[in-house]
């Protein structure tokens, strides 16, 4: 079978790296298709093969309804079975998903692949998050992590798609992502094996396993369910707004959710520390009044462009929370990670099916004000809830620190072979390395930058191009700008990203001069010896 290896070799923590490093990126691969897909297929199915409203709803139904129910099934597989082969298949079902979308001429192939892309995207997620739910009890920060793959996914695809939509058509889009996914099954098929030997189970041990987990973890599920369906709701709210109270295009509104997105992606990982530093109930607390407070600020938001900001602040406090949640979830379930986080992914959509039937109610029959506000106490009851549940599940408040990097292992001086002889004196030691994954995450940043950049450029929207074209104090100080529409809104996306790449830029830069000085300070440290004293 692809990349097996011993068991014991399985237990190296380095190889446990790899496994996990494999996944992350199988998870980035497969979320933004994922995203995207979700986002054009009402447009597709309405433009492309002609679907009705009606058909569009049940389309989306049948994905969801599979998805559900296949949920729990992927958690007892991922504990049965080895998870990497799961998630693989659960990578294929979803690429042969977007193929049937790419060749569909007709509602029934279309429902065939909304159903195979429901039964896959259950199989890959829950197997991911149990893959990276194995290095929790020695690194507090891997769901931090996977969100910051799956956000990176997510805003660069939509990027991507977006931008090439018109050249490329809606069957190019598909047949690209059902590319990637392929790509993501390669990588998890690589993947080390895991390092506990697979037990096989059978159906009436499985099905009680599952009935234990999903009691012990019954606080956690409802307010999982809750949360996400206020978090649902202002979602859709706020798409409904932007398309009927801005009259924005579709695209538009997409490109008002970016920044949030890539917010996600870049502040993930930094948030956890505050998880570490004040525990998980007062950040959740502090998290569920901040979505809370953003709900609110939306009934009186004047322009898109401030939405834009607020939903950025949204953003963050939903990339504190989400990983906490799937962190508790993964302590308490134990060695049944799957089939707690088959569970814990069934509450969450139906807490998503629920918000988005209670917000178009609310649409349609409140004002917009009164929509938001009714979300806001949603949220705000959820600072009261989610805290309680984590309790509930008696697990521990404060996570444990991420570990640092390794340092390398320094060989003692041998002994010598004959005696008398004396012992070889030890290597100096080194210079400590300056670390490299931070680098390479820049680096990788930087590269996705310059690849949109490119593009941009050919399409004639680059703002950096109009800045070297006509100067620094035209474009920069003086303003300038695209006509609105869907241009405008690529034009201006591209301006606030590479704003961000400055601060990012600067950022990381920042960091690595300060674990540069903090290496450096034990040497300034160490006395120098002093000479012999020969004697007077």
């Amino acid at each position: 079978m692809i990349g097996d290896i011993p068991v014991s070799a399985a237990k190296d923590p380095r190889t446990r790296r790899r496994r996990e490093e494999n996944t992350l990126l199988a998870a980035t691969l497969t979320h933004g298709p994922t995203e995207l897909i979700d986002f054009l297929l009402p447009l597709w199915a309405g433009a492309a093969i002609g679907l009705s409203a009606t058909e569009v709803g049940i389309l989306l139904a049948v994905e969801m309804a599979v998805s559900v129910v296949m949920r729990p099934v992927a958690g007892i597989l991922a504990d049965t079975y080895e998870r990497r082969n799961v998630a693989a298949t659960g990578a294929v079902l979803y690429a042969l998903s977007a193929l049937g979308y790419a060749l569909a001429e007709s509602a029934p192939l279309a429902y065939a692949a909304a159903a195979v892309g429901g039964a896959g995207g259950a199989l890959l997620w829950v197997a991911v998050r149990a893959i990276i739910s194995e290095r929790l009890t020695e690194d507090s920060a891997v769901f931090p992590r996977l969100l910051a793959a799956q956000e990176n996914g997510s805003w660069i695809a939509f990027l991507v798609g977006m931008t090439l939509i018109s050249a490329i058509d809606y069957r190019g889009v598909f047949l690209a992502c059902a590319a990637a996914c392929v790509v993501a099954a390669v990588l998890l098929l690589v993947s080390p094996r895991r390092a506990v030997p697979e037990k096989r189970a059978d159906e009436g041990t499985a099905a009680a396993g599952l009935g234990t987990v999903g009691r012990k973890l019954r606080p956690m599920l409802f307010a999982v369910a809750f949360t996400m369906t206020a978090e649902a709701a202002i979602s859709l709210l706020l798409v409904l707004h932007l398309q009927r109270g801005f009259d924005l295009e579709v695209l538009e509104v997409a490109f008002v959710f970016l920044p949030g997105a890539i917010a996600m992606s870049m502040a993930a990982e930094r948030l956890h520390t505050f998880v570490v530093r004040f525990g998980r109930t007062r950040v959740l607390t502090f998290a569920s009044l901040s979505s809370a407070a953003f709900a609110a600020n939306l009934a009186w938001a004047p322009h898109p462009v401030v939405i834009a900001v607020l939903w950025i602040l949204s953003g963050l406090a939903w990339a504190t929370v989400m990983p906490i949640q799937q962190a508790v979830i993964a302590e308490a379930s134990g060695e049944q990670a799957g089939r707690g986080m088959g569970v814990y992914e069934s509450a969450s959509l139906l807490g998503a099916l629920a918000g988005s039937l209670v917000a178009g109610k609310l649409y349609d029959s409140a004002n917009w004000t009164v929509a938001c506000l009714v979300a806001a106490a949603a949220l705000l009851a959820g600072s009261v809830i989610v805290p309680r549940s984590v309790r509930s599940l008696g697990v521990a408040d404060v996570p444990p620190p991420p570990p640092p990097k390794a340092p390398e292992e320094h060989k003692a001086p041998e002994a010598p072979e004959h005696p008398g002889q004396a012992a070889p004196k030890p290597a100096p030691e080194a210079a400590p390395k300056a670390p490299r994954r931070p680098v390479r995450e820049l680096g990788a940043r930087l590269a996705a930058f310059a690849v949109a950049q490119v593009v941009l450029l050919i399409l004639g929207l680059s703002w950096i191009g109009d800045l070297v074209a006509e100067g620094f104090t035209t474009r920069l100080i003086n303003g300038g700008g695209r006509e609105s529409g869907f241009e405008g809104m690529v034009y201006g996306t591209g301006k606030i990203w590479t704003f961000i790449v400055l601060v990012d830029v600067c950022w990381s830069c920042g960091l690595l001069l300060v674990a540069r000085a903090r290496r450096r300070a034990p040497e300034s440290a160490t006395p120098a010896k002093s000479p012999p004293d020969g004697g007077s």
